[in-house]
């Protein structure tokens, strides 16, 4: 089935997952919250293991975080952090008695680790017979769920006594019915916040770049830097404030008194805006299976690739008005050799009705 015109007859809700020990390096440049490709291989790998007995197929997944620990310390007397590492054997078998009888410690494997919990909402294309049947299958995805792994971290059930059940939620066909449907949804993912793509904002930056003391404009990086990061910039007290040439150019006159009186301040983005791998470029031609040696299939094309960065944002359920500003899908270009988990949150802007919040 098209991914890109896939249509869900039904929305599988995992609510609260505690994730233990995840990946909190999704790229070489980022760290912090697992990439939306981490979510979207879950969502496969699910969707290969119930396939067999239900015959559903998986379309898209709303990353919904609850919550987010990183596994960080400050080292003594200082004040950046640094991740919580951990000693794990690394030698060769054959050579552990010799490690062992010289006392030689392992070592440090680096690694980056989180807590996290999150909600996912699936969408699903595929329908049952009885009610009954729904609740069956959303009981058996949270249970299989409970035995994978996400973002490399172990899956763990909630610890808090009245946290909701999974749940498996019809969905509508008809416009308005979608509407009333995704405003329950909404309510259910409360507190916390979705993950959503703004590739917009990024290209709003760079229509109107900040220019250096050159004249040369900032490229994209020095954009995304820009915009996911505290700017502390000057600004004048007061229009009134007297230039150099008013003061008067005496002996007693100090170098500060010539500077205007300026305030620093915090530059206000739009919202909490994240930078965010959101897949792969390629950076080799596309090699047949098998020709390229120590791969992990020989029975699948393989390429070379390089991570792809973007701009989120964290926005509250409730701000959302439509399932598609919440789902993530997975879209391959294998001509252009891009390979990047798509959302639809800023092409739907202009849709969104104006009443909700």
């Amino acid at each position: 089935m098209n991914k890109q015109a896939f249509k869900p007859t039904g929305l599988l809700l995992l609510p609260h997952l505690c994730v233990q020990n995840a990946n909190a390096i999704s790229s070489p440049l980022t760290w912090g919250f697992p990439s939306p490709s981490a979510f979207l291989g879950f969502v496969h790998a699910l969707e290969r293991r119930l396939s067999d007995q239900y015959g559903q197929v998986f379309g898209g997944v709303g990353i919904i975080c609850h919550g987010f620990e990183a596994q960080t310390c400050k080292p003594n007397r200082r004040q950046h952090l640094i991740f919580a590492q951990s000693r794990n054997p690394v030698y060769l078998k054959n050579d552990a008695a010799k490690f062992i009888n010289q006392g030689t410690p392992p070592a440090i494997v680096e690694e980056g680790r989180a807590h996290l919990e999150v909600s996912l909402v699936v969408a699903v294309h595929g329908g049952f017979q009885e009610a009954q049947e729904e609740q069956d299958f959303a009981d058996a995805a949270y249970q299989t769920a409970l035995g994978m792994r996400l973002a490399g971290g172990c899956i763990l059930p909630a610890l808090a006594r009245r946290v909701p059940k999974p749940q498996w939620l019809p969905w509508p066909g008809v416009a308005a019915d979608q509407r009333r449907a995704f405003i329950h949804l909404r309510r259910r993912l409360l507190p916390g916040f979705a993950l959503v793509h703004r590739p917009d904002l990024l290209a709003g930056r760079l229509e109107k770049p900040k220019t250096e003391s050159d004249g040369i404009p900032v490229n994209v990086l020095d954009a995304l830097l820009d915009l996911t990061r505290l700017n502390h910039l000057p600004a004048r007290l007061s229009p009134e404030t007297p230039s150099e040439g008013d003061l008067p150019t005496t002996q007693s006159t100090s170098p500060a008194q010539l500077l205007p009186k300026v305030e620093w301040r915090v530059e206000k983005h739009p919202g909490w805006l994240v930078p965010l791998p959101i897949g792969y470029a390629s950076i080799s031609p596309l090699y047949a299976a098998g020709e390229v040696a120590a791969t992990r299939d020989d029975s699948t094309p393989f390429r070379f690739v390089e991570s792809l960065y973007s701009l989120g944002q964290w926005i509250g359920p409730h701000r959302l008005s439509q399932l598609e500003q919440l789902l993530w899908h997975s879209s391959a270009e294998l001509e252009a050799g891009l390979y990047r988990c798509v959302n639809r949150y800023s092409d739907t802007l202009a849709k969104t009705d104006p009443q909700l919040p």
